[in-house]
């Protein structure tokens, strides 16, 4: 289990710039991690009302549980349990819970563990770069027929992170476009297409 606090900055991309950008930062092919996270929440959304969210993130042949909570503007706790391919297909079936530390923070939140249910995946290919006492990613994520791209600063800093950010933009031209979470993207999509 590992247990951490995520200061992020985010920002929504064109297809132009995020390819400039890989450009300018010399980001090579071997240097693009593929992800695919998994999603979970009951039918009564309990996740999504405590600005939380659940995701099954496979990467690189490992397997993550992670919990994020909400915890301030731009921070969040993530909680984190590994797994085996087994315990993520019986997650994934509703076979068992198989993530200790993150059913216990769900059972803190009165989740009910039981009502968990996959509700979509996402695709993300990530870049990773550091950049002035953070690191800079650079996302091109793929879902519901959907493409779209964001860089995120994540920095130890709130204050001296969101400036560096800000200024990032600036310097390049880009037009601050606040980007939601992307589990926040995907039900925006789920509920465009009116996928069940």
């Amino acid at each position: 289990m590992s247990q951490q606090y995520e200061i992020e900055f985010k920002n929504m991309l064109t297809k132009e710039q995020y390819e400039q950008l890989l450009t300018e930062f010399n980001i090579q092919k071997h240097q693009i991690v593929r992800q695919v996270n998994h999603y979970f929440d009951t039918e009564n959304w309990h996740l999504r009302k405590f600005s939380s969210a659940l995701r099954i993130r496979e990467q690189k042949g490992k397997y993550f549980c992670t919990l994020k909570e909400k915890t301030a503007k731009h921070i969040h706790l993530e909680t984190t349990d590994i797994l085996t391919q087994q315990q993520r297909d019986d997650m994934l079936s509703g076979k068992g819970f198989w993530a200790p530390s993150v059913k216990e923070r769900l059972l803190r939140l009165q989740v009910p563990i039981e009502d968990l249910r996959p509700f979509g995946t996402l695709t993300t290919d990530r870049a990773e770069v550091p950049y002035e006492g953070g690191i800079l990613v650079f996302d091109h994520s793929f879902y519901l027929h959907c493409d779209d791209y964001e860089v995120e600063y994540e920095t130890n800093n709130p204050t001296v992170g969101e400036k560096r950010f800000l200024s990032f933009l600036q310097e390049r031209n880009i037009d601050i476009q606040i980007a939601d979470k992307k589990i926040a993207r995907f039900m925006i999509a789920v509920q465009e297409k009116g996928v069940q």
